[in-house]
């Protein structure tokens, strides 16, 4: 749920509370005024009833001022009148009526016929309406508050979309400035002065690796010709490694390059499984002694051929370079793929392997710089696969994830 929406069903809870305990608080006050005038009216009914009976109208009009009573017409006793209240004595009555939340004393004797209302009731309406005004007026600021948060708030969207175009590679985004002094203003601001920051680093950071990548072409194509012409020897051996791990560092850096850059377009199309596998191994040179392949079901995938076997390389190439002994087992099924070897367990969680140049204490003798794994992150957040890895003595394994389409 958006912050937008909880502060609107915080709102409405509030609302309805107000509204609960608004009307809940009415009923009870009416039910205790009805209560209070009624035993008022039948406690005074009862002097001035002896008062009708005598004829006494002079003490009638006594106590009735007294009580601050005052003689209505009996013409508003119609069918909007409510009796609450009845008491039937030798030749009369006397009666309650409520009208319109207001209580009326009606007392019958013979032919005569008084009607009576009890003038504090005047300030008991006032107040009840000035504790309705104020109700009112309370929810009325409630909506005010409403609009004002959700106006403070508004933002909130479009900067949330901003920072997920920056964060998907679209470094030259920048959020709408707004035309307020308060702390989201000041927090675009920030943003804004942070991602060019970060464009710059970003750029730079690609712009070096692509020019160092393509500088480095000349003299190592230079070197590999160089090298043809000398005789064979230890030392030709050596340089012969060397340059080709300088062209593999090359290669890794200009596809890491490629895999950053948002104009990056992947050419997806299904291809069996057993056409992956075969770009994968066209792109390896490698003894068929070292792995062993064993497919368990075959399915299809939605990917970038070339990328995607790439990836699948890569993960081989680890596994045959850091393995202690046996074949490296590759497992199809699932549709997975499972690249096993045999090893050590990994001492930090996957993901630290997949940034740039990480690798464990132990590989530092062995060739690689740490991109092949990162390269492997690239191409599957592009395809939204996953990478698990897992250690089952004595295997380490890596498992690829892939969406696919059964045959």
């Amino acid at each position: 749920m958006s912050i937008l929406s909880k502060v609107i069903f915080l709102f409405l809870v509030s609302i309805t509370l107000m509204l609960y305990l608004s009307i809940k608080t009415n009923l009870l006050t009416d039910q205790k005024i009805q209560l209070l005038h009624t035993q008022k009216y039948i406690q005074a009914s009862k002097e001035i009833f002896d008062y009708l009976i005598n004829d006494d109208i002079n003490k009638i009009d006594t106590k009735t001022k007294e009580l601050d009573y005052e003689k209505v017409d009996i013409s508003l006793l119609d069918n909007d009148a409510q009796m609450i209240y009845e008491n039937n004595v030798s030749f009369g009555s006397i009666k309650i009526y409520k009208k319109n939340d207001i209580y009326l004393l009606y007392m019958q004797y013979l032919d005569d016929k008084l009607l009576y209302f009890d003038q504090s009731q005047n300030e008991e309406q006032e107040q009840q309406q000035q504790l309705n005004n104020l109700i009112i007026a309370d929810i009325f600021v409630l909506f005010i508050m409403l609009f004002i948060i959700l106006k403070i708030l508004s933002p909130l969207k479009m900067i949330s979309k901003g920072m997920k175009k920056f964060g998907s590679g679209n470094y030259s985004y920048r959020l709408k400035q707004l035309q307020r002094n308060d702390e989201i203003s000041e927090m675009i601001t920030s943003f804004n002065s942070m991602a060019e920051n970060l464009e710059k680093l970003i750029v730079s950071r690609i712009q070096f690796l692509s020019d160092i990548s393509h500088e480095l072409r000349t003299p190592i194509t230079k070197a590999k010709i160089t090298l043809e012409m000398i005789n064979e020897s230890k030392y030709k051996e050596m340089l012969k490694k060397s340059i080709t791990q300088m062209d593999e560092l090359t290669n890794e850096l200009l596809e890491l390059e490629k895999l950053n850059s948002e104009n990056l377009k992947l050419d997806f199309k299904y291809y069996s499984i057993e056409t992956i596998m075969a770009e994968v191994f066209s792109k390896i040179i490698i003894d068929e002694d070292e792995i062993e392949v064993e497919m368990k079901e075959k399915f299809s995938c939605n990917a970038d051929l070339n990328y995607l076997a790439i990836a699948i390389k890569n993960l081989i190439d680890n596994a045959i370079k850091y393995k202690e002994s046996g074949k490296v087992q590759i497992k199809i099924e699932n549709e997975s793929i499972e690249i096993a070897n045999i090893g050590k367990p990994l001492s930090h969680k996957l993901e630290y392997y997949t940034d740039t140049f990480t690798q464990e204490e132990r590989s530092r003798t062995k060739p690689g710089y740490g991109l092949g794994l990162n390269i492997v992150k690239r191409v599957l957040e592009y395809h939204h696969a996953q990478l698990e890895y897992k250690y089952e003595a004595p295997y380490n394994k890596f498992i690829l994830h892939l969406k696919s389409r059964q045959f």
